[in-house]
């Protein structure tokens, strides 16, 4: 949440509405895990999680196989 307010994705006003039906056991771990009471803030935390995402597993599989096949990995 830290790095979606410090982004500016927290900014502004409230006014898209999201909802959808949800298996009661999900979210029910979820808010346990998260700490979150409301329905509310445990998607606005969803969304800002998905929103700030660390790119850093994609990125290393994409540099797979990339350091040439002599070099000397040896101390």
């Amino acid at each position: 949440m830290t790095m979606a307010t410090e982004s500016g994705l927290l900014r502004g006003s409230r006014t898209k509405v999201v909802r959808g039906r949800m298996p009661e056991a999900l979210v029910a771990q979820a808010k346990a895990r998260s700490g979150v009471k409301s329905d509310t803030g445990l998607i606005q935390l969803a969304l800002a999680t998905l929103a700030v995402a660390d790119d850093y597993p994609e990125w290393l599989l994409s540099r797979r196989a990339t350091l040439p096949q002599d070099i000397d990995l040896e101390f």
